[in-house]
């Protein structure tokens, strides 16, 4: 008690002050004069900014479960997407549904082909000959061997091994990675890497009459086993003739950042086993 009327008395002049200035600034606040209305605007931009910095930090925090949550979000949509490009298949079961006379409608089963789950990238490497990419998702969430990987705007890779818990992509950044591609004009062709720049692709086997010019889109094709079609590889940004087979080399610029990659899709086309088992059994005969 003592130490707090030394302090009282050593500042009392500088207190004083301060309380005569707090007392004036609520006096001139409630009137309606200009000041007033001045002290109104600073103290609500004073608390807005401090709201402001406030809510950023929040949000900051925030990004981890936002990011999750949109990444369920795209999945969900995309399996949307995936459903009205159903196939359409005839089935020798019942359906047991109420018609009209004269309705001569068939019922048919549909059903997508593909399946969206989400994953976290934790490790990547985009310098090496044959590029691996790590995601926290393993056989224990549905992930299996062979299954395609797609980011928010591209081609990724493809499931090469599987733990319970995690997943090692084999990336299109390698040299035993080749991708069946098409262009926006319909030309098919395989994309594959150089081992040189990891945002450039070259589209192969593209014979030199088919016209291509820069910035057109090059997607997967319907031929792929593992990836679906029309998942975006790429822009083309050049193109160099191949004299002595009559083809054409076309450079892309990958879609995908490689160097920013942080969150994929892992896609599981349903199909898959039993196309692989009907080509397998053609191939042997």
């Amino acid at each position: 008690m003592r130490n707090f009327i030394l302090f009282i008395r050593r500042f009392f002049n500088l207190i004083l002050f301060l309380a005569l200035e707090v007392v004036c600034i609520v006096f001139i606040q409630q009137t309606s004069t200009l000041q007033g209305n001045d002290i109104v605007s600073s103290a609500n931009a004073v608390s807005g900014l401090v709201y402001k910095k406030q809510n950023d930090v929040v949000y900051y925090f925030g990004l981890r479960k936002m990011n999750d949550s949109l990444l369920s979000e795209n999945a969900r949509l995309r399996q949307m997407v995936e459903q009205y490009k159903s196939v359409d298949t005839l089935t020798d079961s019942f359906v047991s549904t109420r018609t009209t006379i004269g309705d001569t409608a068939r019922h048919i089963v549909r059903f997508s082909d593909y399946i969206y789950r989400t994953a976290r990238v934790i490790n990547n490497s985009t310098n090496a000959t044959d590029n691996y990419i790590t995601i926290n998702r393993g056989s224990a969430h549905g992930i299996s061997k062979n299954m395609a990987v797609l980011s928010g705007i591209g081609v990724v890779g493809r499931v090469e091994h599987v733990s319970a818990n995690f997943a090692s992509i084999l990336s299109v950044l390698s040299a035993k990675q080749k991708v069946s591609a098409r262009l926006k004009n319909g030309a098919n062709g395989f994309v594959v890497w150089d081992g040189k720049n990891p945002r450039v692709l070259t589209m192969i086997d593209v014979p030199q009459q088919v016209a291509v010019k820069k910035g057109d889109s090059v997607f997967t094709s319907n031929y792929s086993l593992y990836f679906p079609p029309d998942a975006l590889i790429g822009t083309v940004i050049k193109t160099e003739q191949v004299k002595k087979n009559a083809m054409q080399h076309i450079y892309i610029r990958s879609s995908t950042d490689f160097n920013n990659l942080q969150y994929v899709y892992v896609v599981e086309n349903k199909m898959t086993t039993e196309k692989k088992m009907l080509e397998d059994s053609t191939l042997k005969k």
